[in-house]
This record gives structure tokens, sequence and C-alpha cells, in this order.
């Protein structure tokens, strides 16, 4: 490996480059990781509120996650303390005429089968069409032959308004972070292959009882550095230029440049857009533009002996009552220490963003009253609003995804928006760092061997 290994800098430290990192250091190489902001983690990372270690928003794993899952095992961490699994569920609350649907511990495909039969909320026409969504799926391979929109998707697997409402829309929003209408079928199926459609504990959901920064940023620092490796928080990278020794030169915030032998972009696409581009001249584009959808996280706090009958439930969305919420998670079944804590998300393009987060913050606690059927979630003690304005990029049918070897050669991506089966996730992103790490190591072995 001495022979082919290389100097390589990574730009930015969210999953993606952390992971490619990791990967690129366990191969031999001399990494330096340059991120523009105070800390790693990119757009899932821990932030402190209220004395709290809090998330700029709350996540949920799967257990098909198996890239994510195995990395953290690397880096020697014990996924089973991480996380609170539960079996596949999509539960809503009794008062609101919602369904309560919850996984078996039977083995796959039975675990289903046996939720569907104990399934309540839902008519025997609603469960047949999902039934038939399920079969049909398995005997096209999970596969489409041309892409379209899932709310096309449905309409052609004759899913029922009913089961659409509270099942398949909520999992698309929830897998996707885009609505039904404009959501990538072929990638929402490709989820499902990896959950429904395999081992129950591959259908199972994780929850973090753990800020997200300790759960892969910080072991792959702590990593880097026992290796090390370079790693510089708060440095930003400007432009990357080219150099006649086909190395390149990295121009940074605070007027450092630093020379790597091969470069691994593993920004949003918008900064590495900002970075390739230009590089890879006037008449290309090396990175598409996309359209983004935010992400929203409403933290109320309660009493510490507020405790929900359920880790989480899902919320009926309706935004003629001004019910916004889709998930509320109570934290202190996931933290001890932080009982009383319900943590609500608001995912894809929503109206509730142009209220101010004093009026959301009303609006939530009234639904939460409403749907539990307790009057004490009127009154939070207090509340905190945490936005990520472009969590995602829409995850549109057929949409255009660059390679992790990018146009220009010597340069690597490495992102949840780069080409893969998965739609912008922390899996996604994770498996982006993986392929680009590994491409760009036997890159550097086939240019050596010649």
């Amino acid at each position: 490996m001495a022979n082919s290994a290389l100097h390589i800098a990574v730009i930015g430290a969210g999953w993606a480059g952390c992971s490619a990192a990791v990967k690129l250091a366990q191969a031999g190489h001399t990494v330096r990781l340059l991120e523009a902001s105070a800390h790693a983690g990119g757009r899932a990372r821990r932030v402190d509120l209220q004395g709290y270690a809090l998330d700029n928003g709350q996540h949920i794993l799967l257990g098909a996650y198996r890239d994510s899952l195995a990395l953290m095992r690397e880096l020697g961490l014990k996924p089973e303390q991480l996380f609170k699994r539960l079996p596949l569920q999509m539960i809503y609350p009794p008062a609101t005429d919602g369904m309560h649907f919850l996984a078996s511990g039977w083995p796959a495909p039975l675990h289903l089968l046996m939720a569907l039969w104990r399934a309540r909320g839902l008519s025997r026409d609603d469960k047949l069409a999902l039934a038939r969504f399920s079969t049909t799926a398995r005997w096209m391979g999970w596969q489409l032959h041309q892409d379209c929109s899932v709310e096309e998707l449905l309409i052609r697997f004759e899913q029922t308004p009913r089961l659409t409402e509270l099942m398949w829309n909520p999992l698309c929003v929830a897998a996707l972070n885009t609505p039904a209408a404009l959501a990538s079928a072929q990638v929402f199926l490709n989820v499902l292959r990896d959950s429904l459609g395999a081992s129950r504990n591959a259908s199972d959901m994780l929850l973090p009882v753990s800020d997200l920064s300790s759960l892969l940023p910080q072991a792959a620092m702590n990593y880097l550095k026992s290796k090390a490796a370079e790693v510089q928080l708060s440095c930003a990278v400007r432009q990357i230029q080219a150099n006649a020794d086909a190395r390149w030169s990295l121009h940074t915030s605070d007027g450092s440049t630093y020379l790597a032998d091969r470069v691994v972009i593993a920004t949003d696409s918008k900064n590495a857009a900002r970075l390739l581009n230009p590089l890879a001249g006037s008449d290309s584009k090396a990175i598409p533009d996309y359209d983004y959808a935010a992400i929203t996280t409403v933290y109320l706090q309660y009493g510490s002996e507020m405790r929900l009958s359920r880790p989480m439930f899902a919320l009926r969305e309706l935004p003629e009552r001004a019910h916004w919420g889709q998930f509320v998670f109570d934290r202190g079944q996931l933290h001890a220490e932080q009982a009383g804590l319900l943590a609500i998300v608001i995912s894809a393009p929503t109206k509730a963003l142009e209220l101010t987060h004093e009026e959301l913050a009303i609006q939530v606690a009234h639904q939460l009253a409403e749907s539990l059927q307790d009057s004490a979630l009127l009154h939070p003690v207090w509340s905190k609003i945490i936005t990520e304005k472009r969590a995602t990029y829409l995850c549109r049918p057929n949409l255009n995804r660059p390679d992790n070897r990018s146009t220009v050669p010597g340069i690597y991506l490495a992102g949840d928006y780069t080409a893969g089966d998965y739609p912008a996730t922390l899996e996604g992103a994770v498996r982006s760092g993986i392929a680009a790490a590994r491409m760009l190591s036997a890159d550097a072995k086939t240019r050596n061997a010649n």
C-alpha cells in the first residue's frame, strides 16, 4: 500500500466526509479533513440547548442501514447501546382516527403478515391493498422499468385513500423528505426493499439514545487523530486550484494553502458545485442544481412527569386545522435526563415554515393536546424550534445525481446527493463516503501499477 499511498484532502466533516476520511486512513493514505464549521457532523449533529445535548433534527435509522452500523462497530462503538430498537410501526394516538400497525417478532415476511392481520383502523380493503402492494413489489424485484412519482405508483397499485394518507404518504415523507406527488417511486421502493422486503431486523426502527455527534462523527474524529490525520475545524475551503504537477492547491478562509494529491469534496451539493464546477470548464456543469426541502424539529419541554404511552407516535398532518406535526418523540424515553421533553418533526415543504416560531410552537402544542387528549400539553415550560432549511434535496423521479468519481480527474464526490440507491439519509451519506474512498484507492493502485 505504501507505493500507492497519497496525501488526500477531504473537504467537509459531515457523515459522508467522516466516512470517506476513515476509509482512506484505513487504506494507508495521509488524510487532511477540513470542515467549515466548528463541529463535525454536518446536518446531523449535536446542539447544546437549555442544558441538554440535543440534535439539530430528530432522526430515525433503520436496521437496514448496514454500512452505518458496520462503520460504527469498526470505530469501536456498540450500536446495540446507541439505539432504542423498535419494531416497524405506524401508530397514531387513538383519538386521531388513525391506524395501529406494529410488526411482530416473527421471522420475515411473517412479521408483516401478522402485523397486517392485527392492524387496527384499517378496513378489509385497506389491508388487501397493502398486501397487494407488498406482493407486487416483491414479484417485481422492487424495480421499475421506468421511474415515476410515488403518487403514480400508489394509483397503479390501487392503494386506498385511507392507506395512502395514513401509511404511504407519511413513510414517503419520512424516508425521502419529499411529497408523494413529487417523490421518486424507484428510490422509495429501494428503501422499502431494504426494510419491508428484507429480514425482520432490517425493518426495525432505531432511535438514538445519545446525541447524533456521538453516533459516528466524534468516533471518526478520534480515529483519524489516532492515525495522525490532520483534522481542522472552522476552516472553510474557498477555492481548489489545479497545479502543473497534477496536484491540487486548496485555499482556505484563513489565508492558508494546502497541497493534496487527490481531493474528496464531501460538502453539500451547493458548495460542491461552487468548488468543482469552475474546474470542469465553462461548458460543463459537473454538479447540477437541486431543489431543497427543510426539516423542522419543534422541541417542547413539559414537567418531568410528562410521559407518552409510547416512545413515538405518528401524527395526522391536517393543515386546515393547523396540525403540522407528522411524528412526535418522547425524548425522556430515549434519554433519561430529558424527561418531559417532546420532539415533533415537520418534514417536506409545508406552510408551517411561514409561521413565526412562537406561532408554530403554540399550534403544535394544541395539536398534541387534541391528538393525545391531554390539556396539560397546551402549556410547555419552554419551546425551541430548529429548522434545517436545506436539509435534503427533493428526491424527484429520474433525478440526475453525479457519480462519486467526478468529471475532473483526481477529484471525488461524497454526499447523500451522489448516485446511489438511497435518498438523502444518513445511510446514503455513509455509503457515498465509503464508495468515494474505495474508488480513489482503487484508482491510485491502478495508476501505480501502470
